[in-house]
């Protein structure tokens, strides 16, 4: 039944894990660690490491073509494709382009969107204003990272929480009363300097000693990312559901980002709801960045844990320090 209001709807979901299964226990063998410990800590059990040969942009691909074929469309009835992702193939160009030019989508719009593990919500969040306001009619929203890449194999802080993957998904119109209907955003960069890879870019040029000071390595202070994330998106989902007209206990399910078990615990905690509406998958994935969100919310689909008008909140934070979440009426 149309109610006249133009919003975007999610009308197709996708996604890729590599093959290659990293256990607990095989990263023990790697580093000071085991299964206990990572458990504890993480709540994650195991983890898909991309191959040699697979780069982002391969990932991005698979998710993307199973999403066009979820939505029943194909390539080039696409407006616009938005990447994000915090392991580009390259610099440039945009690994958008080179999905929008594998896809076979003629003169479609591609562009990255980096905001580390909160990318594919906040790309989601500008795809679907683009959409309300008229300017596109489908666009394809890919959240793909191989931060395995960028891992210190040897560092336990990093080392055990990172996973590889794609999820991706078709947006286009809907007035059924279903689709998006509100989106936050915000960061803070002076929280820039606990996560980030400090070679590579303008400031620190990739050289041999970048290299052997492991700065082109990815760096976190555990710590103070926790402390950033539950100070921070407990709130912020509460400012979607404000903007989205509800109240929290109307809200059916909440997809987090699945970067840590004992912060998704904080949040359920702070917002006094039952675990049962947060939607966890971390064991089987560990945190797969820009991918974690659609990843989560694909298994929920799946599962049947979301369906057919349930009011939804995704959530997102990442290194900048930069967090996102949007609300919506789920329309599939």
């Amino acid at each position: 039944m149309s109610t006249g209001v133009l919003r975007a709807g999610i009308q197709g979901l996708g996604v890729y894990v590599p093959t290659r299964v990293l256990t607990n226990d095989d990263l023990a063998k790697m580093v000071d660690t085991s299964d206990e410990w990572i458990t504890t800590r993480t709540g994650i059990k195991r983890r898909h490491i991309a191959g040699p040969d697979e780069v982002t942009s391969d990932l991005a691909l698979i998710a993307a073509r199973r999403a066009l074929d979820d939505a029943g469309i194909g390539p080039r009835d696409l407006d616009l494709i938005i990447v994000g992702t915090a392991t580009p193939d390259m610099f440039f160009p945009a690994t958008a382009c080179l999905v929008q030019d594998r896809l076979g989508a003629k003169q479609v719009g591609a562009f990255d969107l980096l905001a580390a593990c909160s990318s594919f919500v906040y790309g989601l969040i500008t795809a679907g204003q683009l959409i309300a306001a008229g300017a596109v009619q489908r666009a394809l929203v890919i959240g793909a990272e191989t931060l395995s890449r960028l891992i210190d194999w040897e560092d336990r802080r990093t080392s055990v929480l990172i996973g590889d993957g794609a999820g991706a998904a078709v947006l286009g119109p809907v007035t059924d009363g279903t689709g998006i209907y509100s989106g936050a955003v915000g960061a803070d960069g002076s929280a820039g300097d606990v996560l980030k890879v400090q070679a590579g870019g303008s400031r620190m040029p990739i050289s041999s000693e970048a290299i052997e000071r492991k700065l082109h390595r990815a760096y976190m202070d555990g710590q103070a990312v926790f402390k950033l994330a539950v100070r921070t998106i407990p709130g912020l989902i509460k400012e979607a559901v404000a903007r989205a007209g509800w109240t929290l206990d109307q809200v059916d399910r909440i997809v987090p980002h699945q970067a840590n078990l004992r912060i998704i615990e904080s949040m359920v905690a702070q917002l006094h709801l039952p675990m049962e509406k947060f939607v966890v998958n971390i064991q089987e994935y560990g945190n797969t960045s820009a991918a974690s969100v659609p990843l989560a919310l694909y298994e929920a689909v799946q599962a049947g844990q979301i369906r057919r008008g349930d009011r939804i909140v995704l959530a997102a934070f990442g290194g900048g320090f930069t967090y996102a979440a949007c609300a919506m009426i789920w329309g599939k």
